[in-house]
């Protein structure tokens, strides 16, 4: 039997239909520090990033101190928003069980800090479903590659044994600096046509199709 590859997943705009969230609720710390509403489009351009470099992004003119606030704001109103998950988009989870159950090693790649992952996995009963993540709050925020080579050591592979699967440039262009083959979704935070830029194996349209293009 074929040793099958490590599939690292990315959370949100990937797995979880959260994009909308994301910006409803960085729209809503602008306002509170009565700063420029962001559009939806520009938000979902940070959709991905660590929540400082996103902050950055969205208010390059804001102080460290202002952008600090600015984080503790969002956060806040996430956490009020997220006593209930966002959902799954169509097929994910029983194509995650799938996947699990013929033998492949899962873990997640997310610019969501540890205490939101763990939040969302602890709302959906998923503790130890994944068997490793790495969160953007303890290690380097994506594009850096460092999340992606932590995972690789942890399970003693090598960057071909294993694949990226996400939704935005900073999933597909993490995964290519780390030299590690990638899947990209149409669906999520970024134009399919800006990730066919990094020659992924495959763009899917519904996740489901993952286990064709494995």
């Amino acid at each position: 039997m074929t040793e099958r590859k490590l599939l690292i997943f990315d959370w949100d705009g990937t797995l979880s239909d959260s994009v909308a969230r994301i910006a409803k609720c960085m729209q809503m710390a602008a306002q509170e520090y009565s700063l420029p509403v962001p559009e939806y489009a520009d938000v979902a351009e940070i959709v991905g990033l660590g929540l400082h470099e996103a902050t950055m992004r969205l208010f390059p003119s804001s102080s460290h101190y202002e952008s600090s606030l600015l984080q503790a704001s969002y956060s806040k109103h996430y956490r009020a928003e997220d006593h209930q998950p966002c959902d799954f988009f169509p097929g994910v989870m029983q194509t995650l069980e799938e996947l699990r159950a013929e033998g492949y090693p899962m873990a997640v790649a997310t610019g969501k800090s540890r205490a939101g992952l763990d939040r969302v996995l602890k709302a959906l009963d998923m503790e130890g479903f994944f068997h490793s993540s790495r969160c953007a709050d303890e290690t380097l925020s994506k594009p850096n590659p460092l999340m992606l080579e932590e995972l690789m050591a942890e399970f003693g592979v090598s960057a071909s044994q294993a694949i990226m699967v996400g939704d935005t440039e900073f999933d597909m262009q993490m995964a290519e600096n780390a030299a590690m083959p990638r899947i990209a979704v149409s669906y999520g935070a970024h134009h399919i046509d800006r990730l066919r830029a990094f020659k992924p194996l495959a763009c899917l349209d519904l996740f489901a199709d993952i286990k064709t293009a494995l």
